[in-house]
């Protein structure tokens, strides 16, 4: 079958990989693994049964940094944490992008940010671009941890939420757990 994308010669990734590798390591460097090709997508989501997922469909867009990936981040603060993170980035690895929503997201129409929590390929929780550009990363970091409490049983450390606090802080220059006075 001969794809839109191949005749117009969209195979290749859509930005330089210097633009999109600052997005990547924000959340690599919290401890995502990348899905790079279909066979890691694999690996990761039928790879892990039994196991909830996080997914953060990465994006170069300003909704993206402002707050999905942020939003990703301080749910990791949460007490409950889903067993595996794991993201790939829309506009670069294509293939893998594509397997991803044709076999994850069936019947969705495309798009970039999302974030999803999965169980044994079922969503449980879909974030799309259109829930993610009109709100905040705080809003978003609340729909994620009430579905890590009904669906998850991972227990993070006090250690594990300092260290993430100490990136947090370094990362975006605000301490996620401040009080406010």
């Amino acid at each position: 079958m001969i794809s839109l994308d191949s005749l117009m010669g969209n195979q290749g990734p859509s930005y330089p990989e210097q633009i999109a590798a600052p997005y990547r390591k924000e959340l690599v460097d919290a401890g995502f693994e990348q899905m790079m090709t279909v066979e890691d997508v694999e690996k990761v989501l039928a790879g892990n049964p039994g196991k909830t997922i996080l997914v953060v469909l990465n994006s170069v867009c300003g909704c993206s940094a402002r707050v999905s990936r942020p939003g990703a981040l301080l749910s990791f603060f949460n007490h409950v944490v889903p067993d595996i993170k794991a993201t790939l980035f829309a506009g670069m690895e294509k293939e893998a992008v594509v397997h991803f929503r044709e076999k994850y997201l069936n019947g969705v129409t495309p798009s970039s940010p999302n974030v999803l929590l999965l169980k044994d390929g079922n969503v449980l929780l879909h974030l799309q671009r259109h829930q993610i550009e009109t709100t905040d990363a705080g809003t978003i970091a609340d729909a994620l941890i009430a579905a890590y409490n009904e669906h998850c049983t991972k227990q993070t450390t006090d250690a594990e939420r300092e260290e993430l606090r100490t990136y947090f802080k370094n990362l975006y220059q605000v301490d996620p757990l401040a009080t406010q006075e």
